[in-house]
This record gives structure tokens, C-alpha cells and sequence, in this order.
């Protein structure tokens, strides 16, 4: 399986309620991650500093890349976007990250 990681940035003060959102995820944007390919998606805080850290595990033939063209993933960016840094179309603010190390 491909692992990626990248951040964001949640906005000050929304920690609870980004946890709150996440916990009652909507079971058709998780069947959607699943169709996709996402197999394993975690995000971690920095309580510090308020990035988000998140790793996807995806299957070789993934659709990861389409999943921006769907209904539901923008209407939960919508959804999100008072949370987090935003680009204009809602998406959040995602910078990826470069593996370094791994030890299996």
C-alpha cells in the first residue's frame, strides 16, 4: 500500500469541535474514502501550534485523486471550512510531506 502525509492547519479555538465533526463523519464520505482506495486515515494534533498532521494508507490502483470532483467531498469542505485554512474553493490547505525515515 502507498502512505502519504501532509498537514493543515486547524484555526484557533476549533480543536473540539474539528474532533466533534470527525467523530460523526458522514457514512457516505467514508464510503466514498473506501472507494477511493483509503484504507487507513489518521490525523493527529499539535496542540502547540494547531497543524493538523494526517497519513493515508491507499491501495496501488487508488482513485484518491477524483475524490475532489465529488459531491460529498465538497460539501464537507464546505462543512469544515470555518475549521481550517482554506483555499478558495474550500479544500484545506494541505502541505505534503517527504518521508525521511520508515522502519517496518
Amino acid at each position: 500500500m502507498e502512505e502519504i502525509a501532509f498537514t493543515m492547519q486547524l484555526k484557533p479555538g476549533n480543536v473540539a469541535e474539528y474532533e466533534r465533526r470527525h467523530n460523526e463523519i458522514w457514512p457516505e464520505l467514508t464510503e466514498a474514502l473506501q472507494v477511493a482506495g483509503i484504507r487507513d486515515y489518521s490525523i493527529y494534533l499539535d496542540s502547540a501550534s494547531g497543524t493538523l498532521f494526517a497519513v493515508q494508507k491507499r491501495t496501488p490502483n487508488h482513485t484518491a485523486d477524483q475524490l475532489p470532483t465529488l459531491p460529498i467531498m465538497q460539501r464537507w469542505w464546505a462543512y469544515m471550512a470555518d475549521l481550517m485554512e482554506t483555499n478558495p474553493d474550500n479544500s484545506p490547505v494541505v502541505k505534503p510531506l517527504e518521508r525521511l525515515f520508515h522502519q517496518a
